[in-house]
């Protein structure tokens, strides 16, 4: 758990996930369908290989946020139905981990974006419109609710894909 920002390498990670369009208000709707995900895996016969993560693929603050409820899976698979299959890029993230509810995400949010700026980092996201399109910008879920029911206690990390 790093109380401060720090630049991470992360690899290639291929992943399952449901896409979904919500607003700040309906992001948790969305967060609700990762037992449909863990279900479709367990189905298969296949099992996570890592912590659950929301994805932001598109923001458009405050009304429309693109995102996707994934799970990392050990090697590609393909997805049907509503569960579609993708990779997370590899490189250099800007990353905070944090440890409170899910309530205290924007703050961290925040602070991760700002501390980027100054340090001159850029992240791999382009603005067209007002509206954000990311490569890969991650809120990586390490707790899982069923063994730790304090959400004050959750560690969530803040994963977001800077320029190469």
């Amino acid at each position: 758990m790093s109380p401060e920002p720090i630049v991470i390498e992360r690899p290639q990670q291929p992943y399952v996930a449901i896409r979904a369009i919500v607003s700040m208000q309906t992001i948790s709707e969305a967060a609700a369908r990762f037992p449909a995900v863990f279900a479709w895996l367990a189905a298969r016969g296949l099992t996570p290989a890592g912590a659950p993560f929301l994805k932001y693929d598109s923001i458009d603050m405050p009304g429309r946020l693109e995102i996707e409820v994934g799970i990392p899976v050990g090697t590609s698979v393909d997805g049907d139905g509503e569960v579609v299959s993708g990779v997370l890029s590899p490189g250099r993230y800007a990353s905070l981990t944090v440890v409170g509810p899910p309530s205290d995400l924007a703050a961290h949010t925040r602070a991760l974006l700002d501390w980027a700026t100054d340090k001159d980092l850029r992240f791999d996201q382009v603005r067209t419109d007002g509206t954000e399109q990311w490569l890969c910008r991650l809120e990586i879920y390490n707790t899982d609710p069923a063994v730790e029911p304090n959400p004050a206690k959750w560690e969530t990390e803040l994963a977001f894909k800077l320029l190469d």
